[in-house]
C-alpha cells in the first residue's frame, strides 16, 4: 500500500513541500490581530511595522496619582504618560517595583505600584533621569 500523501499528490492535491508550507502560514497566520479568517489562499498579510520608539527619559512626561476607587478598598500608585515599547515600560515597572520592595503591574500603558508610594516614586523616577516626572 501507498501513503495516502503520495495518492494526494498524483491526484493533483497538495504535495509535500506545499503541506509545509501551508503549515507555516498556519503557523505564522495565528499571530496576526484583526483578521480572523481569510478564504483567499492568496491573501498576504500586512505585518505593522510600526513599532512605538521609546522617548528619551529627560522628554517622558510621567505622572503619578493615587487610586483606591474600583479596587475593593486597596490604594495603588498608578505612572501614566509612558511613551514607548512594552519592553521598556515592564523594565521600568520591573524597576520600580523592586525598589520599593512592592507588587505590580503594567496594564493598558500604565503601571500599577501596589500602595500608595507617590513621593518615593518621584524621587527614584528624578533620579533615574525622569526630569519631567510630577
Amino acid at each position: 500500500m501507498s501513503d495516502w500523501k503520495e495518492k494526494l499528490a498524483a491526484l493533483g492535491g497538495v504535495d509535500h513541500a506545499d503541506e509545509e508550507t501551508v503549515n507555516e502560514q498556519k503557523i505564522h497566520s495565528k499571530k496576526k490581530e484583526g483578521v480572523v479568517y481569510s478564504t483567499n489562499p492568496n491573501y498576504v498579510y500586512e505585518e505593522d511595522e510600526s513599532a512605538v520608539e521609546t522617548l528619551p527619559k529627560n522628554q517622558q512626561k510621567l505622572r503619578l496619582n493615587m487610586e483606591r476607587a474600583g479596587r475593593g478598598g486597596k490604594t495603588v500608585t498608578l505612572i501614566k504618560g509612558f511613551v514607548g515599547s512594552d519592553e521598556d515600560i515592564q523594565a521600568l515597572c520591573k524597576l520600580l517595583k523592586q525598589r520599593c520592595g512592592v507588587g505590580g503591574a503594567v496594564k493598558d500603558g500604565e503601571i500599577i505600584i501596589q500602595g500608595d508610594h507617590r513621593q518615593r516614586l518621584v524621587e527614584l523616577l528624578k533620579k533615574e533621569g525622569y526630569s519631567q516626572t510630577k
